[in-house]
């Protein structure tokens, strides 16, 4: 890359401004963002993206899922595009960057680039993927699943929220069902850029994570039945109390996950104990198991002994266990070349870089399978995610966004 190249920054201020502006739509209790997927929020979010892309010259294509995929020609026609971007959907009570730095710096980027009057070989291709939170319509990252051949789109459609409503429908609803074949375009390259959801940068002082791996995953969900009892008149030794089970297998869990550190992470975080009265030993309990690793060896081996183990426990209290895999993707490995694209371009705008390994899912471990992909990843304070009080620096937002933009021009290839 030659030195006026090197020398290009993107407008961080720019960039800062339309994360706070998009902010505003879907605004959080706590000073963060409620934009769940196919809600009203939603769409108003996406018409706003649209906007500013059509402003910068983009033309849009959706797809069946509601992906928008925002298009910057390139100079040869026949070239498959660089793809860059992430999601606008949040969690509930999610925070003001996780997805939407990503979207909103690939914007950014085709701003500059714009700015500068630099065309590139390949086209450069800015896209918002639909329901990567699965907070609503579970399991997340749905959209980028289908388009990855790794969940058809009827089972997609078919899947409900907490009220009943069918993502097809609401899909339908807000307007933003397209008619373009899901998974049908073919990528040279896809880059994401995301806040890192994690300790790790921030602790160490580093500027850039660069993103080796993806952590595999497996969400089970469980059920311990026993027996509904009085809770004053049923004698300990004669209790089926489901709650015990839950709790032994919450212990189980921890010591399972523990034996692997630091290459596993385990977490019990949804709970739901029946008849849930204060005078009842419980009958049933309902929960879900979250386990990672980033090494598949690893992570099949907690399940089977995690399963295994549960098992026994359940049988020794006189209760019945169940579980079902409602959740899953092996660890991914990301492209070893766009990684050391990764990196070079971080030497050469020196900013401070480590390897670093996902602990969270994202778009881009699905698309990694059908196209060569990265991620870059920015500090975040605290390691907070998924909470309104969620925050990254001006300074961070940028150096993200400037090495994902020197990253993205390697692969889209400038023409003098």
């Amino acid at each position: 890359m030659n030195q006026p190249i090197k020398n290009l920054k993107i407008d961080g201020n720019r960039l800062w401004d339309s994360i706070h502006e998009i902010a505003k739509i879907g605004p959080g209790i706590a000073g963060g963002s409620n934009r769940q997927t196919l809600t009203d929020e939603d769409a108003e979010a996406r018409s706003l993206f649209q906007t500013w892309c059509e402003d910068a010259g983009l033309t849009m294509s959706v797809d069946q899922m509601g992906t928008m995929f925002m298009h910057r020609e390139g100079q040869d026609a026949g070239a498959l595009p660089v793809y860059v971007g992430s999601h606008l959907d949040t969690q509930p009570t999610g925070g003001r960057y996780d997805g939407v730095l990503g979207v909103l710096a690939g914007l950014e980027i085709v701003k500059t680039l714009n700015d500068h009057g630099i065309k590139t070989k390949r086209p450069i291709v800015v896209t918002n993927w639909t329901n990567e939170e699965g907070t609503r319509f579970p399991p997340s990252m749905m959209a980028s699943a289908v388009f990855a051949g790794e969940l058809s789109q009827e089972d997609a459609y078919e899947k409900v929220d907490a009220e009943g409503k069918r993502f097809g429908d609401e899909l339908e609803r807000i307007g933003w069902r397209g008619e373009e074949t899901v998974g049908a375009r073919k990528m040279h390259a896809f880059f994401e850029l995301h806040i890192e959801q994690g300790p790790i940068l921030e602790a160490e002082k580093i500027d850039i994570g660069v993103v080796t791996h993806g952590q595999g995953l497996r969400w089970i969900e469980c059920t311990v039945l026993g027996t509904e009892s009085h809770a004053g008149s049923t004698p300990m030794p004669m209790r089926q109390n489901a709650g015990r089970g839950l709790a032994q297998i919450t212990e189980l869990l921890n010591e399972v996950v523990m034996a692997q550190a630091p290459n596993a992470v385990g977490t019990i975080g949804h709970v739901e104990v029946y008849p849930n009265s204060r005078n009842i030993v419980p009958g049933k309990a309902v929960f879900t198991i979250d386990i990672r690793s980033h090494k598949i060896d690893i992570l099949n081996a907690m399940v089977d002994e995690l399963l295994g183990k549960a098992e026994e426990i359940c049988d020794a209290l006189n209760l019945k266990f169940s579980h079902e895999i409602v959740g899953k993707f092996d660890p991914p490995e990301f492209d070893q070349k766009l990684v050391q694209t990764i990196r070079d371009a971080s030497e050469r705008l020196g900013y401070s870089h480590r390897d670093i390994i996902s602990g969270a899912g994202h778009d881009a471990c699905w698309i990694n399978q059908v196209a060569p992909t990265a991620m870059v990843m920015c500090p975040c304070v605290d390691g907070l995610s998924h909470n309104e009080a969620e925050e990254i620096s001006k300074e961070w937002s940028t150096a993200g966004a400037e090495v994902l933009f020197h990253a993205v021009l390697e692969a889209a290839e400038i023409v003098d």
